[in-house]
């Protein structure tokens, strides 16, 4: 198990970007794939994003390719994923959640059933 600590919420206007972070801490934290969710009111969670043990491998919904960027930096301690969200739209408010599942052969999953491990999540809002 890894405990995940978000950061980098708060209220930004449309166009404009953020940068959310998620610090892992846990014994083998290197070992897990990580992951972007968000969930705005009245909606269920969805993926956004999602970065291998490795950093090789990204992966992203449709919804914020090309405007957001994952990434990890191994080399910190804790281990921390970055969520890069430029151009940022009205529709892009939600809450956001960074999820982590030990995995070898991460595949990108958008089901939360796949990860078993969350953080608190942090706010995200985007003025017009």
């Amino acid at each position: 198990q890894v405990q995940l600590v978000e950061s980098g919420g708060g209220l930004v206007q449309a166009g404009g970007f953020l940068r959310l972070s998620c610090a892992v801490s846990g014994r083998t934290s290197s070992n897990y794939a990580l992951a972007w969710f968000r969930q705005a009111p009245g909606k269920e969670r969805e993926f956004v994003a999602g970065i291998s043990r490795t950093g090789g491998r990204t992966y992203y919904s449709d919804s914020v390719k090309g405007r957001f960027t994952i990434s990890r930096d191994n080399a910190k301690n804790p281990i921390t994923t970055y969520l890069q969200m430029n151009s940022l739209q009205p529709k892009d408010a939600a809450v956001y959640y960074c999820a982590a599942v030990f995995s070898l052969l991460y595949s990108g999953s958008g089901r939360t059933d796949d990860y078993n491990n969350w953080g608190q999540g942090t706010q995200v809002t985007v003025s017009t």
